[in-house]
């Protein structure tokens, strides 16, 4: 059965991570993705490693795991953007597309006649995705942002770390990727926009807005009461216990969630004293005495292994988990039998890749993966015939002038 956006193609102008995780999304749910990229440069991130792809001598490839983890599901046209034929070919393809999604700073996609305003005449039904570090609008609308910067402006960074510690970037771009994933929502929205009207539309995304918008209960937490979040490392601000422990190997989670989760706890644990202890009879309170109660079941955890700890707490039914490594995480039997690690033949590899799978598991219409992460140009000749009609001599022709 063919993905939900089979029939969708994609003109694809993003780089590094952002643009390139929606797109991805896209090409997995089915959409046929034309990645677009500078000839003999191509996308920065192919170039952001170590690691690097293997080749069949065991030699380093150009193909950097970074670059592999956005771009499966595309066909990769090298095409020069400064050119005046190149910018014809371009608009010449866009026109044989649903959705173009681009990442450059706001304005310079003008220059090349290539801006939302300067397309929906010719294709006035195209979905036109834009993804910048601060939008379209606003004092800092035309600032370069990187997922870095939109962390440390968007507030995550200031509660993200041990008390009395410095702020900490989350060990993932997850401004980057939580921008990829409105993008890819809103297309999808505007998809059916399309759909229904015939009628295109500019998207407007920026990591910075993304980022505030995952502030959520801590964000909530201030807009409420006016008190500013700190620190609080692994513990919840809302809920207690729900925290990292220490046992007496290692550490593990444990997140009581309700009044009658932390009297079960207290009662398997052997502090039954705790339950009516008026410091700690209910959230609110536990909450408020969060300090005094860490300290009573620090010392209480670490009497017992991680194993007896996890074992026994799911056994009463309080919820758990260990702390994995990434070695761990692809190891583990739930994580293999959901496919969350994935291989494919690769052509510049001498053996199958490893990829990370998609999340999404739908029962009709599933993902696919048919192109593991292209290599630069691999499919210009190939898209450039089945798009506009070009054969071979004039492919050459167009590489020889340095148009592709």
């Amino acid at each position: 059965m063919s993905g939900p956006l089979t029939g969708i193609r994609v003109f694809d102008l993003t780089r590094v991570l952002a643009g390139p995780s929606c797109t991805q999304i896209l090409g997995d749910l089915g959409a046929d993705i034309i990645k677009i990229e500078r000839p003999e440069v191509g996308d920065d991130t192919r170039k952001y490693g170590p690691p690097f792809v293997l080749d069949v001598d065991g030699i380093e490839t150009t193909e950097s795991g970074y670059y592999l983890s956005a771009n499966r599901n595309k066909r990769s046209v090298t095409l020069n953007l400064t050119s005046a034929q190149g910018q014809s070919l371009a608009k010449r393809m866009i026109n044989q597309c649903q959705v173009l999604a681009e990442n450059f700073k706001v304005g310079n996609l003008a220059k090349f006649g290539l801006d939302y305003a300067s397309l929906k005449t010719d294709n006035p039904g195209l979905v036109y995705c834009s993804i910048t570090g601060f939008g379209q609008t606003g004092p800092k609308a035309k600032r370069p942002g990187y997922d870095f910067m939109a962390q440390g402006l968007g507030g995550i960074m200031s509660i993200t770390g041990p008390p009395g510690g410095e702020p900490h970037r989350v060990g993932i771009p997850i401004a980057d990727l939580t921008a990829g994933l409105w993008a890819t929502l809103s297309i999808n929205a505007a998809l059916r926009h399309r759909e229904v009207t015939g009628e295109g539309q500019h998207l407007d995304i920026s990591l910075l807005d993304t980022q505030v918008s995952l502030l959520s209960i801590q964000g909530l937490n201030y807009l409420t009461s006016g008190e500013v979040p700190g620190l609080l490392g692994n513990a919840h601000p809302n809920i207690v216990p729900y925290q990292v422990f220490p046992t007496a190997d290692g550490n593990i989670i444990v997140a009581v969630g309700n009044d009658d989760q932390f009297k079960r706890y207290c009662e398997f644990a052997g502090v039954p004293e705790l339950i009516n202890d008026e410091r700690f009879a209910t959230n609110k309170a536990r909450v408020q005495n969060r300090e005094a109660l860490t300290q009573i079941l620090n010392e209480v955890m670490q009497q017992k292994p991680s194993a007896y700890w996890l074992k026994e707490l799911e056994n009463n039914k309080i919820t758990c988990g260990p702390i994995n490594n990434i070695d761990q995480v692809f190891a583990d039997a739930q994580v293999i039998a959901r496919d969350m690690r994935i291989e494919m033949d690769h052509p510049a590899a001498g053996e199958p890749v490893s990829l990370i799978g998609s999340p999404s598991k739908m029962s009709v219409t599933e993902v696919s993966y048919r192109h593991a992460p292209p290599m630069l140009g691999q499919h210009t000749e190939e898209v450039l015939e089945e798009l506009l009609g070009l054969d071979t001599a004039e492919c050459d022709r167009l590489r020889e002038q340095g148009v592709i």
